[in-house]
């Protein structure tokens, strides 16, 4: 009787060059975002003469002192935070409210009107800006809140992404809650809504991000001090700078534009690093429609 041969297992060998190359682009990708971080904390003058050395020695909090001096960068946080608030709300209820519609119910013209959707989703912004920007204006909500919430507050993309969650979610589950006695609007929150969670969670930083990045609507919506949100305000850093300090150089305006700009990114930064697991989760949720 012929002996068996047995291969041994193969060791898995590691990638070294994929994870050298992935490596390297992590790193090409935080140095900018490091170097600011850590250039924030040096002296103006320090950031000009030599930009790539960090003395720990020389350690100072003068341009994060300075920039809330001259920039209104408090106020551009309050603004923004009402516009997530609100916005962020009424995307999170009403793109998954009609995501179910279109992904649940037959119902004459569904391909007709979510085509339309999708169409919206080719037009660059700058096409509707003049367009919104008039419809503010009969409307007498031009550098209010109402501008900045209500347009686009129900997002196609959301919409579009909704639907494809949530048509993996097994019909036997929402027939199953008919025959209970459910009505509509019950199976949505009480049966959809749990399943698609990770979704849910994924559309949300996203939806966030979005809305705390945006900056060419509010710019044109909200062209005041009292209503800009911080986007805006940091894209007039400058002005703000030279403007309420006579005298103000070149590195004195870097070290203030650093400051800013790693106080606006922090909140980002954290959000994500909690909420990457459930942004993944929420990515892969309804790519395989089961």
């Amino acid at each position: 009787m012929a002996a068996t041969i047995q291969r041994a297992p193969e060791r898995t060998r590691p990638r070294i060059g994929s994870h050298l190359f992935l490596m390297l682009l992590l790193a090409a990708f935080l140095f900018p975002v490091a170097w600011a971080l850590l250039s924030s904390f040096k002296p103006a003058d320090d950031i000009v003469r030599s930009p790539l050395t960090f003395d720990l020695s020389a350690f100072t909090l003068d341009n994060y002192t300075a920039m809330f001096q001259d920039v209104p960068i408090g106020q551009g946080f309050v603004n923004t935070a009402v516009v997530l608030l609100f916005k962020g709300a009424a995307t999170m209820f009403l793109a998954p409210l009609a995501a179910f519609a279109f992904a649940k119910y037959q119902w004459i013209g569904k391909n007709l009107v979510f085509g339309a959707v999708l169409v919206t989703l080719m037009l660059p912004t700058i096409v509707l800006i003049i367009p919104l920007l008039l419809e503010m204006k009969e409307l007498g909500w031009v550098n209010t809140y109402q501008a900045l919430i209500l347009p686009g507050a129900v997002d196609a993309f959301a919409i579009f992404w909704m639907r494809q969650v949530i048509s993996a979610v097994p019909d036997e589950l929402l027939d199953a809650a008919r025959v209970d006695g459910c009505g509509e609007f019950a199976i949505f929150w009480r049966v959809v809504v749990p399943v698609i969670r990770p979704g849910l969670a994924g559309l949300g930083v996203l939806t966030v991000m979005n809305i705390y990045n945006d900056f060419v609507w509010p710019v044109v919506a909200a062209s005041s001090e009292r209503m800009a949100t911080l986007q805006v305000v940091l894209s007039t850093l400058a002005q703000n700078i030279t403007g309420n300090r006579i005298g103000a150089d070149y590195a004195t305006v870097t070290g203030e534009l650093l400051a800013a700009s790693s106080v606006a990114l922090v909140p980002l930064l954290v959000l994500f690093i909690l909420l990457q697991r459930h942004f993944i989760n929420g990515i892969l949720a309804g790519s395989v429609k089961g």
